[in-house]
């Protein structure tokens, strides 16, 4: 009885720590396997450990090339979904106009829409035009599938934020410039770099647009599925590994970041 009791009063937490367990697992998974040395061509069985592949990650013919062009292509599609983005975003929160509701709407049609879809027209309006597939078919796909995520995570953020601050900021002389940049800026900060976060995985983890129009263009999601048709090295999962990392230490900095900002307010 005792132990039911306690179940019902921890039930929520004990959910909680089992789902983010579950989401966990493939990466722990990816972990355990970048020290393995298989082998075979697959690396599917523990075999025996081995640092091997840490040492040298770029041990693999065009892997690093193609994930060099992955971070390229993520980057650049980031800094374009990003700035497009934002000013959308404001765009329709701040001002009225004709169609506001209709693009609303049509800003949501990405997100909904199967990738398969937008890839194929994507890859069919390139064809029309007699663009060369490659490295820039690929940066605008990405940037046009990205930008409703920005737009989202941006106008969140706006509409949350209090007029009277800029408004106030106005009254002590602030130019639009001023204002914008010292006021407005600051409060939608975190909206904008999780847009761009978000941009970023996005446009780094997509292969089914890209397959469509990637043309002989590698990027590293390609690489790493020809790479599972014939064999898979280890160092795939190096990266794979090497990449969650990175993204830890980014959500524990800015946790980090955000902890002191509230105790200095406080």
């Amino acid at each position: 009885m005792a132990f039911v009791n306690w179940l019902k009063r921890h039930f929520v937490v004990i959910a909680g720590l089992c789902t983010l367990g579950y989401l966990l697992l493939p990466n722990v998974v990816v972990t355990v396997f970048s020290f393995n040395n298989p082998k075979g061509r697959f690396n599917y069985e523990w075999q025996q450990f081995s640092l091997d592949a840490w040492k040298d990650p770029c041990g693999v013919a065009d892997m690093c090339g193609s994930l060099s062009l992955s971070l390229q292509i993520a980057f650049w599609a980031t800094i374009g979904a990003t700035v497009l983005g934002t000013m959308i975003a404001f765009a329709l929160v701040r001002y009225r106009f004709r169609a506001r509701g209709a693009i609303n709407s049509l800003i949501f049609l990405p997100m909904a829409m199967p990738e398969v879809v937008m890839a194929a027209s994507l890859l069919t309006l390139f064809l029309n035009m007699g663009a060369q597939l490659g490295f820039w078919t690929i940066l605008i796909a990405h940037i046009m599938f990205c930008l409703s995520f920005v737009v989202t995570a941006v106008k969140a953020r706006v509409m949350s934020m209090d007029p009277r601050l800029e408004q106030a900021a106005q009254d002590l002389y602030a130019g639009p410039f001023q204002t914008f940049v010292r006021v407005t800026l600051p409060i939608a900060a975190p909206g904008i770099a999780a847009g761009a976060m978000l941009a970023f995985a996005l446009s780094f983890d997509d292969f089914i647009i890209t397959n469509f129009n990637a043309g002989s263009t590698v990027t590293f999601p390609m690489f790493v599925w020809g790479s599972a048709q014939r064999g898979t090295p280890v160092q795939i999962n190096v990266i794979g590994t090497a990449m969650f990392l990175v993204a830890v230490l980014l959500v524990l900095t800015s946790m980090v970041i955000s902890n002191r900002r509230n105790r200095q307010k406080a």
